[in-house]
């Protein structure tokens, strides 16, 4: 007898009718009318069943710190920026570890079970460090964390950020991070992305930069990034976050860059939600729209994942950590709407972060993790479309969240009638 069986439901990548057999934290088999039975069955028929959400880069640090010390009037990052550096010396490691893990209760209802948080290294006390790692090992059971050695003050700009970044590392933090447009001067900028690529290939880590999150179309770390994922022989295992002066660049070298950069192997990490508000703030119109060139890096091959990035923190007010509505800003500032191109944006916060973080045992085959997400959808197009229900959130065989469905009931001429959004009751 199995743990579990999941009944009639529909994957990804299109299959209807399927059965999910989960024996031991394990998914044992993948088939229609499994003739089996198990402890617990879920009748999932009609509904999609897909591996957990992947947010790749988010700042749990700073989550949920909204109108600490003030609000950002500006609504710009530079202002974002500062009012951190004014929250700093009042944070703890109990406030960080309670809003952070506040937070991981909102991803597991919302049905994501892997998140990559970039770590502020520019406090000397590493408070964040300590309390993430800390929050890394609790959560374990119920989702997997990632943590990014970050210099949020410029890994050249600020003093201490080399010997913090070795004690980050030291302390178990995953990941090098870097943010080379906010060094002082673009050679700088450049230095800082080979100086942390040298200690990343040394100490045989992954690296996630932000790269390029500015309007200046002459800002074009992501490209050293490259060439230095190249040099040190790390294709795979780089990423590049933000690279939002790209809607800023001219065609003819963004021509040259897209293929630079699908040629070393680096992901790119898009932040659809904080990207359209941060950007384009000294515009007037036209005004740009932010994010990075998502189609055309998808075109060209190169793995492109979404980040929901803060959470109502200094820099973005708003947020429930809901991955599909990351998902839906990303389609529609990208203007991806084929039906080709909603599955890639639904791909973008499922199988590729999973891929950019390096998570083993991810997916829906047998062998993997039986880590699932029963949504109220047909698909991942209505998944996105109408932000569905995480009926049942499930953790190594077990059911870790759930949901009733979500409908309301509309009255007309004395009839009442259940809507449910879905396209089930359109005949």
């Amino acid at each position: 007898m199995l743990d579990m069986i999941i009944r009639g439901a529909t994957l990804p990548d299109g299959r209807a009718n399927i059965d999910i057999g989960i024996q031991d934290g394990k998914i044992t088999a993948v088939e229609p009318n499994l003739t089996a039975e198990a402890g617990e069955v879920i009748d999932a028929t009609g509904r999609l069943v897909t591996p957990p959400f992947a947010d790749a880069h988010v700042h749990m640090d700073s989550t949920l710190s909204l109108g600490l010390p003030r609000l950002n009037e500006s609504g710009t990052l530079l202002e974002g920026i500062a009012l951190w550096g004014e929250l700093k010396p009042h944070l703890t490691v109990e406030a960080i570890y309670e809003r952070a893990k506040k937070l991981c209760l909102w991803s597991i209802a919302r049905g994501t079970l892997a998140i990559r948080s970039h770590v502020d290294i520019c406090d000397d006390r590493l408070l964040a460090v300590e309390a993430l790692t800390r929050l890394r090992r609790d959560m374990r059971p119920y989702l997997d964390i990632q943590l990014v050695a970050f210099p949020q003050d410029g890994y050249l700009r600020y003093p201490n950020s080399a010997a913090n970044l070795q004690r980050a590392l030291d302390m178990g933090v995953d990941v090098i991070g870097g943010i080379p447009h906010f060094e002082r001067t673009m050679e700088e900028g450049a230095e800082s992305v080979k100086t942390l690529m040298r200690i990343a290939a040394e100490r045989g880590t992954r690296v996630d930069m932000h790269c390029d999150e500015t309007d200046d179309p002459r800002s074009r770390h992501i490209e050293t990034l490259a060439a230095e994922t190249v040099r040190h022989g790390m294709q795979g295992r780089v990423a590049g976050s933000h690279l939002t002066s790209m809607h800023s660049m001219d065609n003819y070298y963004v021509s040259k860059l897209i293929p630079l950069i699908a040629e070393a192997g680096v992901g790119a990490i898009a932040n659809p939600l904080i990207n359209i508000t941060l950007q384009g703030r000294h515009d007037t119109y036209p005004k740009r729209r932010g994010m990075t060139r998502v189609k055309e890096l998808m075109a060209a091959g190169v793995p492109v994942a979404f980040g929901h990035d803060c959470v109502m923190d200094p820099w973005y007010s708003f947020g429930s950590h809901n991955m599909l509505e990351v998902a839906s800003m990303g389609l529609h500032v990208g203007q991806l709407t084929s039906v080709k191109e909603v599955n890639a944006c639904f791909t973008a916060v499922t199988e590729t972060p999973a891929k950019i973080l390096g998570l083993q045992n991810y997916g829906i085959v047998p062998g993997c993790n039986a880590d699932l997400v029963v949504l109220q959808a047909a698909d991942a197009f209505e998944a996105i479309r109408i932000s569905a229900e995480r009926l049942y959130v499930i953790r190594r065989g077990k059911v870790i969240a759930q949901a009733a469905p979500r409908e309301s009931r509309v009255r007309i001429e004395d009839a009442e009638i259940a809507v449910d959004f879905t396209r089930a009751n359109l005949g």
